[in-house]
């Protein structure tokens, strides 16, 4: 008998339910978002029901993707391996190409006699291992993402410009975007599998606030866009590495006659961004409602994480396609039953962290010999244990290590960075040919280099 169907026919043996011998997962994705959350200590965007969640779980304060990049972040997720020079390089990577023998996440549940569900963006693409991995077939909204309901728009495409424009905020019901549709969606899978005996792994993926900032009227209203509070770090940061770039994403979509990082260009996206989080918010907001209705959250086991990190004007970047801290942090909060609620925790966490750990929080810990994360649920119990040293991420020409205080990168020129995340949190001040951190310099190059197992606390190694 295969050694992953172990605890399942265990469960059976003892002549108990799944679905009370083990929790259900929602587990909930945000396309492009960073922490710029009210739990996260957001001061202007308004995210009450993400914030409601954050009382009930934990927070994370340094969790960091593998690659800030949509496609290969989530298949370094999905399939628990990090980057490579050969695999999950680029947005439109496919986990069953790039890691063709990985258990992926989902599959080791579904194997385990969960009912596996995929709704709206997961993988980066709808069939990356679909067959293998959901219980049906993953749904998305027949609409993309980019999908504009103003008629004007239509008008703003042309020339080189084959999308629409990089904002619109019609009077429309939630669901007349795609993120309503998938909040839909999801609450109708709630109610269909409290009646069903197995336990469910519910994956939400939700496309805002992804390029363009589109979103109901409603939630533009929320802001008031001449009191916005913009990036004052406008500039290239200082001896900055020539390798360094920002995403060239948002000149795909039209412009609407503004001028590119002029102010106006700065509030107008800065508004849409916080539009969309706002939009996306109350559609968990709706999910999470329908869980308590259904009586169903004492035995779920949520994760909310965006799939990496954004500039929202900062060094006039806009968008992620870096190693910045700004493109490699992301927002992660879990909520498991058992555990205690309202805590933040500060230590290192990984994106490649999250499927161990959810194995473990099961009770099927062993389901993958290799996984390259690991589990943080002693965090969970005491956030306040000795970590990880450091979280590492690759993208393009840079690799970066991240530590409690720094991030330095090593590009492929040769090029490095090296920052002061307390003395510099905003990255303005490039300090790699500094003759005063040459030992610091030395020495994170040094851990980068021995890679991710040498920076574990001994007892998880």
């Amino acid at each position: 008998m295969s050694e992953r169907l172990l605890p399942f026919v265990t469960f059976l043996l003892l002549g108990l339910s799944p679905v009370y011998a083990k929790p259900n997962i929602l587990f909930i994705a945000i396309d492009d978002l960073r922490p710029e959350l009210g739990c996260f200590g957001g001061k202007e965007v308004s995210s009450p029901h993400i914030d409601k969640l954050a009382t009930g779980g934990m927070i994370f304060n340094r969790a960091y993707c593998q690659v800030p990049v949509c496609g290969a972040s989530r298949a370094s997720l999905m399939t628990g391996l990090r980057p490579t020079e050969k695999r999950f390089l680029k947005f439109d990577t496919y986990a069953e190409k790039d890691a063709p023998d990985a258990m992926t996440l989902p599959e080791a549940f579904k194997t385990n006699g969960y009912h596996c569900i995929s709704n709206g963006k997961i993988f980066h693409h709808n069939d990356d291992t679909a067959k293998r991995s959901w219980s049906e077939d993953p749904w998305k909204p027949s609409m993309g993402g980019a999908s504009f309901l103003d008629p004007k728009s239509k008008s703003m495409i042309g020339g080189r410009k084959k999308r629409g424009p990089v904002l619109e905020f019609p009077n429309v019901t939630d669901n007349a975007y795609p993120d309503g549709q998938i909040a839909n969606k999801t609450i109708a899978d709630l109610k269909r599998m409290k009646k069903s005996d197995k336990p469910f792994f519910l994956a939400c993926g939700f496309k805002k606030p992804h390029l363009p900032f589109y979103a109901p009227k409603k939630y533009w209203d929320l802001y008031d866009r001449a009191s916005l509070e913009l990036a004052d770090n406008r500039e290239r940061p200082k001896d900055a590495p020539s390798a360094l770039r920002g995403s060239g994403e948002i000149h795909s979509y039209h412009d609407r006659g503004m001028k590119y990082n002029s102010e106006e260009w700065h509030r107008s996206c800065l508004h849409g961004y916080y539009a969309c989080v706002s939009y996306v918010d109350a559609q968990i907001g709706k999910v999470m409602k329908t869980l308590d209705d259904l009586d169903l959250r004492k035995n779920t086991i949520i994760v909310l994480w965006g799939d990496h990190g954004w500039h929202l004007g900062e060094h006039n970047f806009w968008g992620k396609h870096n190693v910045l801290h700004l493109s490699t942090r992301s927002p992660l909060i879990v909520s498991a039953p058992g555990f205690k609620s309202g805590q933040a925790c500060e230590r290192l966490v990984e994106f490649v962290d999250l499927y161990p750990t959810l194995m473990d929080l099961t009770g099927l810990k062993s389901v993958n010999e290799g996984l390259e994360g690991t589990s943080f649920k002693p965090l969970l119990e005491n956030p306040r244990l000795k970590w990880k040293s450091a979280a590492f991420s690759k993208f393009g020409p840079a690799e970066s290590l991240i530590t409690h205080q720094f991030n330095y990168a090593e590009f492929d020129d040769g090029q490095k960075m090296l920052f002061d995340l307390k003395k510099d949190p905003d990255e303005n001040v490039n300090l790699a040919a500094s003759p005063e951190h040459k030992k610091t310099l030395n020495r994170l190059a040094k851990m980068l280099k021995g890679g991710w197992r040498e920076v574990l606390p001994p007892e998880t190694r």
